[in-house]
């Protein structure tokens, strides 16, 4: 019998950054691809035919990025600025700043605004249509307990990681004050934080090789359903190394999920279940961001050094397109015993 041959890391992007990945997301509306990184780039690529569309030159590294349609995104800077940025015309908008690197973007549909999280220990909405000034922009400046490491939003929903194991979730709809002030249920600092696409709560991963399921609604019978589970970690002469969980991506279509590792696996889960589904063949160095594309057919890895071991020689940062097969991200249905006759 022939051994099958392991599944290929996924066609490798060309033109990829020179130096680490920071984040990569897909557009909502094609097969688009949108990556910031240390190299103070933010570029976009079709991923489908592996064609660099655009390319920006920041001031500094870039910390995240995000698209607001297919046609323009934004990018958050070291350089503790916020951009605007319109692919057609290769032109950028400063939105506004920070006092501080600003860690985290994201956009809103549902209220039509930009979110940012700093290390000013702030978030800031701002509105994009109004991007001829700062003071047009910026609709509210609100404090976090510290600095913030991780957005994510769903719905009107918004959820807020930051230093100290914090998590804050807000209403976009009344940001006066956190609708819930919690704390992560991981003894260790938060790495990533992801909403479920049905609304119902957020995956948060840890650098200690854990990730905890929770949940919004605060009634014990909810309350009960969560959990965490250890991932990203091998035993090795009879101790367990640990890796940091650096990426959560959610398929869209099956609420399933990967994550992504500095021990340079991918591993996709069905949280309902409690199992894993599939794990993909190894990633040459640390797994810095993942996302799936709008339909859930693409799944984009970003194999990136993320100098979890100080400076030390690695392989060069890259990019992977994968197809998922449905096989890997499909929950299981579950098997019932029959009942004895």
């Amino acid at each position: 019998m022939t051994a099958v041959p392991p599944p290929a890391p996924g066609r490798e992007l060309s033109s990829p950054p020179s130096d680490g990945i920071s984040n990569l997301r897909f557009s909502n509306h094609s097969d688009h691809l949108l990556v910031s990184s240390w190299d103070k780039t933010v570029r976009l690529y079709d991923a489908s035919a592996n064609v660099l569309r655009g390319e920006f030159k920041h001031g500094g590294p870039v910390l995240d990025c995000c698209f607001h349609d297919d046609s323009s995104g934004f990018s958050a800077g070291a350089d503790n600025t916020v951009r605007r940025l319109v692919f057609s015309s290769s032109k950028e908008d400063i939105l506004g700043r920070h006092d501080a690197p600003v860690r985290c973007v994201e956009y809103s549909y549902a209220a039509g605004q930009l979110i940012t999280g700093s290390w000013d220990k702030t978030l800031k909405c701002w509105d994009p249509r109004g991007a001829s000034g700062q003071e047009r922009t910026l609709v509210g400046t609100y404090p976090q307990p510290e600095r913030v490491y991780s957005l994510s939003l769903v719905g009107n929903r918004l959820v807020v990681a930051t230093a100290g194991r914090h998590v804050n979730v807000y209403d976009l709809r009344n940001m006066s004050q956190p609708e819930q002030r919690r704390e992560s249920s991981l003894k260790y600092q938060t790495r990533c934080v992801r909403c479920y696409p049905n609304g119902t709560g957020y995956a948060l991963s840890s650098v200690e090789g854990r990730v905890a399921m929770e949940f919004f609604d605060l009634s014990e019978a909810s309350q009960t359903k969560k959990y965490a589970f250890k991932c990203h970690r091998k035993s090795e002469a009879g101790r367990d190394i640990v890796y940091p969980v650096n990426a959560i991506a959610f398929h869209p279509i099956y609420g399933t999920f990967a994550t992504g590792g500095c021990d340079g696996y991918v591993n996709v889960w069905d949280g309902n279940n409690k199992k894993r589904l599939y794990q993909y063949s190894k990633y040459p160095t640390s797994i810095a961001a993942l996302s799936f594309s709008r339909d859930g057919r693409l799944l984009a890895v970003a194999s990136s050094y993320t100098f979890e071991e100080g400076d030390k020689p690695h392989e060069p940062d890259s990019i992977f397109v994968r197809s998922v097969n449905e096989i890997e991200v499909k929950p299981k249905p579950k098997v019932y015993p029959n009942p004895p006759a």
